[in-house]
């Protein structure tokens, strides 16, 4: 069986461009129920460069259908043997002003649009540099 990946190596994922967001935002909780951006948020902002794009995209996943850890493995096989969003589509680059760094090995942290360090990696010409995907057409 193919396996596809979402993740990307030495890359910057910049803010959309139609982002509403001028620095970092935490997005919001409503209730119990955690959203896509608070699973990505909390798994990237508390662990940087611990997960890969395919482990945070596949998290959430798990966590939407709410699988036994005994599912995990089988599961995920199954959800990358088709192609899935990778974090170009995050509402973390789309709606809430971070932009996510991809190191050597694919491990993935975010910064904030205002911050320094963002400034920096969208500068550093040893990065490939992609953008969000926007919300809307132009």
């Amino acid at each position: 069986m193919k396996t596809h990946t979402t993740n990307y190596t030495n890359t910057f994922i910049e803010v959309a461009d139609d982002s509403p967001a001028s620095f970092g935002e935490t997005p919001p909780t409503k209730g119990d129920a955690r959203s896509v951006a608070n699973i990505q948020f909390d798994m990237i902002k508390k662990h940087p460069y611990q997960y890969t794009s395919d482990d945070v995209v596949f998290q959430c996943y798990a966590t939407k259908k709410d699988l036994a850890s005994s599912e995990l493995e089988a599961e995920r096989e199954r959800f990358f043997s088709k192609g899935q969003p990778c974090l170009r589509t995050s509402p973390l680059t789309k709606r809430y002003g971070w932009g996510v760094h991809n190191n050597a090995e694919g491990k993935v942290a975010v910064y904030a649009v205002d911050s320094d360090e963002y400034k920096s990696l969208s500068l550093d010409k040893n990065l490939d540099r992609v953008k969000a995907m926007r919300s809307k057409r132009a």
